[in-house]
């Protein structure tokens, strides 16, 4: 490897392929990690390189080679707001490098200390995202083997980045998968035993992160490899509870349906496991947190009629573009005559519709209003009142937000809107024909 794409190019200077070296960030045993930046997309890039000395030793060359393949095949798929994105790779003779997305906030390792430990309700934000995260990955046929707290990288309170897919087990490919992958603290029983792998895998995994985020412990700890895997595959499962006295009982039950022995009798789903956590961070008593706990919004949305059609990347778009609002009853929320520069879908509640004083209609929970801003253009006077007939919460989209949505977020907009007037049309000619 030349200096112009040596990976031992100093701080600052030196190239990896098209892309200038600013630094290194990491090092493992097979590769080193730097940043870099591109020059043609102008950003951050992290790029993973991989040790010419893993590739030419004949013990590890096969396994260093297909865990480059498993990730490099990724590039392009796995596009998710909790994923890392892989933009390019690359592999001839000289080199073999990875080109992913940069995220400079750390890992997750530093919260799994038992003096610096995360809020009860950021674990939860946090673990619920993870589990949304790798339940996209399984849709796309990808199962990660590797959940640990090191393979996911935190930017700011609580919003995270799966990394590290080459260790994935790939479900709908005919290439060979490598057996006994994977850190024996976070691996399954069916991992220790060396059986088939399914979604329950990373299921398994995530809940021992849990744990471990919970109380700075793992569920099992052993002097080696064998004692650890006897523990796994025999000994009782702990509650986090016995560790942390502030765990509600709520969470020991989720930690424990994770990571129980059985695979039969752990979360079959990753959606089960993500509507056990949405409940708790929704339930009575709020948690503690730090950060801004999204999980109840996001999960509000996924189960409102008008998103049925949004995917979890449109959904998290939408998250981060919308305002959530409260409003009591009597509440004027969109006043006839005024200029019409958002829209509003109710999340619960009730809102009556008048024109001139007169009632249209009334809307519940799931349904829009004020979409006609969106439709005949931004700015037009509103038509109508809409007033609380109850307390009720409501999320607020300004027109100019949706515009720099993304194209699909867009268009599954324009496909909501679509049945809105379908169905708004349907109820009214009824009316009108007494049928």
């Amino acid at each position: 490897m030349s200096d112009t794409t040596s990976a031992r190019a100093p701080a600052g200077h030196g190239r990896i392929g098209k892309y200038d070296v600013i630094r290194k960030i990491g090092d493992g045993a097979t590769a080193s990690v730097y940043l870099a930046r591109d020059p043609f997309a102008n950003r951050e890039v992290a790029i993973k390189v991989v040790n010419s000395a893993a590739l030419r030793d004949a013990a590890s060359a096969k396994v260093t080679h297909h865990l480059f393949l498993t990730e490099a095949s990724l590039a392009g798929k796995l596009v998710h707001p909790h994923i890392v994105e892989i933009y390019d790779a690359v592999v001839d003779e000289e080199q073999a490098y990875i080109v992913m997305e940069f995220v400079g906030g750390g890992t997750l390792q530093r919260f799994t200390r038992g003096d610096n430990l995360l809020a009860l309700g950021d674990v939860i934000e946090i673990v619920y995202k993870c589990s949304r995260a790798l339940d996209f990955a399984t849709q796309h046929g990808v199962i990660h083997r590797d959940i640990k707290p090191a393979n996911i990288l935190i930017k700011g309170d609580t919003d995270i980045k799966i990394s590290d897919f080459g260790a994935a087990a790939m479900l709908t490919t005919t290439r060979t998968v490598v057996d006994g992958i994977g850190t024996p603290a976070y691996m399954s029983p069916e991992q220790h035993l060396n059986r088939k792998l399914t979604l329950q895998t990373d299921i398994y995994a995530l809940g021992v992160v849990m744990f471990q985020l919970l109380t700075g412990r793992m569920p099992f700890q052993a002097d080696n490899i064998a004692a650890l895997s006897y523990q796994v595959l025999n000994a009782p499962r702990p509650l986090p509870s016995e560790y942390r006295r502030d765990v509600p009982s709520e969470i020991d039950v989720i930690v424990r349906r994770a990571i129980e022995r059985d695979p039969a009798v752990r979360y079959q789903t990753w959606q089960q496991f993500s509507d056990d956590l949405a409940m708790v961070a929704s339930g009575g008593a709020p948690l503690p947190k730090h950060g801004v706990l999204e999980t109840e919004k996001f999960n509000a949305l996924r189960n409102l009629a008008f998103f049925r059609s949004f995917t979890d990347v449109e959904l998290w778009e939408v998250l981060r573009f919308s305002e959530w609002l409260a409003a009591g009853a009597g509440q004027t929320m969109v006043r006839e005559g005024d200029p019409g520069n958002f829209f509003c879908i109710l999340v619960s509640g009730e809102v009556r519709v008048a024109r001139r004083k007169r009632l249209l209609t009334t809307l519940t929970g799931g349904e829009c209003f004020g979409e006609m801003a969106y439709l005949a253009g931004e700015n037009k006077p509103r038509v109508a009142d809409v007033v609380a007939a109850s307390e009720v919460r409501l999320i607020k989209i300004p027109i100019a937000a949706l515009e720099r949505a993304s194209e699909i977020c867009r268009l599954n907009f324009d496909r909501a809107f679509l049945r809105v007037l379908v169905e708004r049309l349907t109820l009214a000619n009824s009316r009108l024909t007494g049928t």
